[in-house]
């Protein structure tokens, strides 16, 4: 039996709780909220080691090329990255990935890992993931636990058979699952010494998990095997077949399988950990100064105490004066203020939002593609205005618009601009206009980024305003294809 350990990392959430920063547009795994690199990425260097083999990636289609970009920065190419139709939760998404596997190698050992969680010590965690090979080996469902350091009520937690003082990397019999508990609950299992948080790592064969949901879930097993055996590539993704797991059920892998299977172990960790599910947790991780305050960009505190103050805009500058166990988010078109202790209620606001059908609820003003990035810098009733970024090399989609025309004005580097059947380029501080209805496509020949500056005009200006008539991505129609 092969002993490499190949990673499946689920970046399929939408991290509601970390708004107005993470949004289903662009959600938190993809954003650098303790370091320079992404969650996503940490996540993917943490594996980049002996022993372990390409990630296999499970995503919503509309992060697919983020996906490959941000795994392309590292020097890494994924072993495949399957394409969710739609988000059905950790049961189908775990189960697609070791079917997928399977398929290639028979009782592969694989690891499932969110991408958006905070391990520092990737060396540490790497250890004990190796010391759960051989149970993971024996046929056991092993699922990681993280060494709690208070009475945490938002986790759900993991109840050992026997107690440990020092919560070494060895494995052990699973005794039970726990719910997320209350305040009292939490602090005794904190004193006993027999329970940990359940961090939603797993190790197991493909093998040994594919019998578990044949036995507890067989239905679910049918439904992702016939989407897994009728998906199709797509520029090197594949595409899950969307007929079969559109009826899937929306169940997490603890609910489908883990809580029902006898042969589970756990594998406790000693070292730091975060899930950052929400704006606290950001708070508690970011090295608070001895007055408990962090700041993040263009923030500034006077005499504050236990307060998160972050600007996420270069241009706007965030001072927080007084505020004690505050934490204050500014974006460029949104802002958050809540009681500390209140972090977790940031998703009714969303919840709200998306009722009065505010786009901020869920749209990232800058808007992410395959061949680069805009955002909106200015809208009005018929008009609005856009920065553009095209990565070296990249193209938009050859389109026409019903309802807008265009003009551009190139203020870095070089673009090549198609419109009907003339061909030129422009290069920093030339402009061009687009009428409407004008087949056009532009273009990146350079080898540095290009950025345009675009004022669109006209009745409608939304996204979906676009017909496609060639894409080097392979995209539909749409907004986004």
């Amino acid at each position: 039996m092969t002993t490499t350990i190949h990673p499946v990392l689920l970046c399929g959430g939408s991290g509601t709780r970390l708004w107005p920063l993470s949004r289903k547009s662009f959600p938190k795994q993809f954003s650098a909220l303790t370091g320079d690199e992404s969650l996503f990425q940490a996540s993917a260097r943490r594996f980049m080691a002996p022993g372990f083999g390409a990630p296999v990636v499970v995503s919503g289609s509309d992060f697919r090329f983020i996906v490959t970009e941000q795994l392309g920065t590292l020097g890494l190419a994924p072993r495949c990255v399957l394409i969710e139709p739609v988000g059905r939760n950790t049961a189908a998404a775990v189960l697609a990935a070791a079917l997928r596997l399977e398929a290639e190698l028979p009782g592969a050992l694989m690891l499932v890992a969110p991408s958006d969680h905070v391990i520092p010590d990737d060396a540490r965690f790497r250890a004990a993931v190796m010391s759960a090979v051989p149970t993971a080996q024996s046929g056991q469902l092993v699922t990681f636990g993280i060494k709690p350091d208070r009475a945490e009520t938002g986790y759900g937690w993991l109840q050992l058979t026997d107690p440990t003082d020092d919560f070494a990397p060895v494995a052990q019999p699973l005794k039970r699952f726990v719910e997320k508990p209350d305040q009292a609950t939490a602090e005794a299992m904190l004193a006993d010494g027999r329970h940990l948080w359940n961090a939603g790592i797993f190790l197991f064969t493909t093998t040994d998990l594919i019998a578990a949901f044949a036995q507890f879930a067989p239905a679910t097993l049918d439904g992702v095997r016939a989407a897994v055996t009728g998906a199709h590539l797509d520029l090197g993704f594949t595409r899950l077949d969307p007929a079969p797991w559109n009826d899937l059920p929306d169940i997490s892998i603890d609910y489908a399988v883990m809580e029902k299977a006898q042969n589970l172990s756990v594998m406790p960790y000693g070292g730091i950990w975060s899930d950052l599910g929400g704006w606290e947790a950001v708070w508690r991780d970011s090295a608070p100064d001895a007055t408990g305050v962090v700041t993040h960009g263009p923030a500034m505190a006077i005499d504050c105490t236990d307060t998160l103050l972050r600007s996420e805009s270069g241009g706007l500058r965030l001072v927080g004066i007084g505020l004690d166990n505050i934490v204050a988010i500014a974006m460029p078109d949104a802002v958050l203020i809540a009681d500390k202790s209140r972090a977790q209620d940031v998703k009714i606001a969303v919840t709200r939002l998306k009722a009065d059908k505010v786009p901020q609820a869920e749209t990232f003003p800058r808007d992410h593609r395959p061949w680069g990035w805009f955002e909106s810098l200015v809208m009005g009733n018929r008009f609005q205005v856009k920065r553009i970024v095209v990565h070296p090399g990249a193209a938009l989609s050859l389109q026409s618009h019903h309802h807008r025309a265009e003009h551009w004005i190139v203020v870095e580097g070089t673009a090549k601009v198609t419109i009907d059947k003339e061909v030129r380029l422009l290069t920093e501080n030339q402009s061009l206009y687009i009428p409407l209805g004008a087949v056009h496509r532009l273009e990146n020949p350079g080898k540095v980024n290009m950025v345009l500056i675009e004022v669109q005009t006209g009745a409608y200006l939304g996204e979906d305003d676009i017909v496609r008539y060639e894409d080097v991505y392979a995209r539909s129609q749409g907004a986004k294809g």
